[in-house]
């Protein structure tokens, strides 16, 4: 059963429209005036007769579905914004000569160099244990201890950055949950709406409606005979014992013959 829907009321809001009315009509009984809704008519009817009253009764919350509305398209119309230039920020990234070469060195150096630099560090090591020590362990020692001050160095570069990164995106950031929350408390005031002004006071006038008057049933006439009587009589038959038989006709045949034949 589709409800006839008020020419304002978008399609995308009925179904937020049937959910504010079911939760009104179950939470009817607790309401001063409600105690008999289930006598005269059940939760279905009435629910059946405001589907059917839409239109009478989201215009009595007009206005606030219209900011509800107008609230939900500029938020879309922001995190349409945000999202292209999310995009655009990306593609530029992309496009910038060697941006993404400094990202690459910019990670992998602190960890190459400090993989080269425990490594370095650790054969130098087990080479100075030898007796005699190899000439180049000491090489291979200071190898290390420089890779590890390039990865040292790298670390602190990253760290930096990040900070900067995060500075800048706090100031230019818009407070996370506004936008949700004006959306949030717009909708609810539109449900209350249609609840106080719209729903109860028409459901109080549909409750408040004298039911028409039951007609008595026309009186059938009783029945006189299982054949019933048509507007003519059958004849009268009579048996040959109840009088005298009826004479009958006679009939004389002409005499045929030939011409010189005379009657007698």
């Amino acid at each position: 059963m589709h409800m006839n829907v008020a020419p304002h009321l978008l399609t995308e809001d009925r179904a937020e429209f049937e959910r504010v009315l079911d939760e009104a009509l179950r939470s009817a009984h607790d309401r001063p005036g409600f105690a008999d809704i289930g006598d005269r008519f059940t939760t279905a009817q009435l629910r059946e007769m405001a589907l059917n009253a839409t239109a009478l009764i989201t215009t009595a919350a007009a206005v606030e579905y219209d900011h509800f509305v107008k609230v939900r398209e500029q938020l879309r119309t922001a995190s349409a914004a945000g999202a292209g230039g999310t995009d655009a920020a990306l593609d530029g990234a992309n496009g910038a000569d060697g941006a993404g070469v400094v990202a690459i060195v910019t990670v992998l150096a602190p960890i190459l160099a400090g993989t080269a630099a425990v490594l370095l560090l650790l054969v130098g090591a087990v080479l100075k244990l030898l007796d005699p020590a190899p000439v180049f362990a000491d090489t291979l020692l200071t190898a290390g201890l420089m890779f590890g001050a390039v990865a040292a160095a790298g670390l602190v570069c990253a760290a930096v950055g990040l900070l900067v990164t995060a500075l800048r995106n706090s100031a230019t950031e818009v407070p996370a949950g506004t936008p949700d929350d004006d959306l949030s408390r717009a909708r609810q005031a539109w449900g209350r709406a249609l609840v106080d002004r719209g729903i109860l006071p028409f459901l109080r006038d549909a409750l408040a409606t004298p039911a028409p008057p039951v007609l008595p049933k026309p009186k059938q006439p009783p029945p006189t005979g299982r054949i019933p009587k048509v507007g003519y009589s059958g004849p009268d038959f009579s048996s040959p014992a109840e009088g005298p038989p009826a004479p009958r006709p006679t009939y004389s045949s002409p005499d045929f013959g030939p011409p010189d034949h005379r009657p007698e």
